[in-house]
């Protein structure tokens, strides 16, 4: 059973500025490196081989830490990177127009052919991420790989997992630095071999998220 460990990078600049990210990039905040420094603790005992991150500067951070916690090298993979916004990259949540608003809110509430202008379709983001994960079949024999990514891509390769359309309304909390582990194992009831046996874990953190301290 080949078991893949997937990592939310740890809290940004924008994050913390409710300011859209996308493919664009804002480095950690002290925060963010902290998480990411306890994730890395949380996994350095599990036996990780491999260290696969989005090549973005949040993703690669996060990576740096917990590949030296590991002992392994970063490599780097552009399928896993966030899905791209469009027009919207950079801009602040709440200086969206309320069309911008709705377009932002289209990528996670189920709409089928959502897509923010000169954006990406979750359906696209679905086949790289799932690219990427079934990458992780070649690795040697033995391996236990970890990818680091984005919440929105994470949650949208777990969703694909379970067997829900890439569009499908977001109920998957992914917060900064969680954890989530998905397996492969050989089995006559899985279509494709691939089951989640975690999601969103974030015993490890020692904080609240962000998204608890704006409510």
């Amino acid at each position: 059973m080949l078991q893949v460990y997937l990592v939310r990078h740890g809290e940004t600049e924008w994050n913390a500025a409710r300011r859209i990210q996308g493919q664009s990039d804002s480095p950690l905040t002290a925060t963010g490196e902290h998480q990411a420094h306890l994730v890395a603790k949380r996994v350095s005992g599990e036996g990780i081989t491999h260290v696969i991150t989005s090549d973005l500067g949040r993703t690669r951070r996060t990576a740096q830490i917990i590949a030296e916690a590991c002992g392994c090298e970063v490599i780097d993979e552009p399928r896993l990177r966030e899905l791209h916004m469009g027009v919207l990259e950079e801009r602040l949540i709440d200086s969206l127009t309320p069309q911008e608003e709705q377009w932002r809110k289209q990528m996670v509430d189920g709409t089928a052919d959502g897509r923010i202008p000169q954006g990406e379709s979750m359906s696209e983001l679905a086949e790289r991420m799932r690219g990427a994960l079934e990458s992780c079949l070649m690795l040697p024999e033995g391996s236990k790989p970890l990818i680091v990514s984005h919440g929105i891509a994470l949650g949208c390769l777990i969703g694909t997992v379970l067997g829900l359309p890439p569009y499908a309304e977001r109920r998957l909390r992914l917060r900064n630095c969680s954890l989530s582990r998905i397996d492969h194992q050989q089995s006559p009831w899985l279509a494709s071999g691939w089951i989640v046996e975690t999601a969103g874990d974030v015993s490890h953190l020692d904080m609240p998220a962000l998204d608890e301290l704006q409510r």
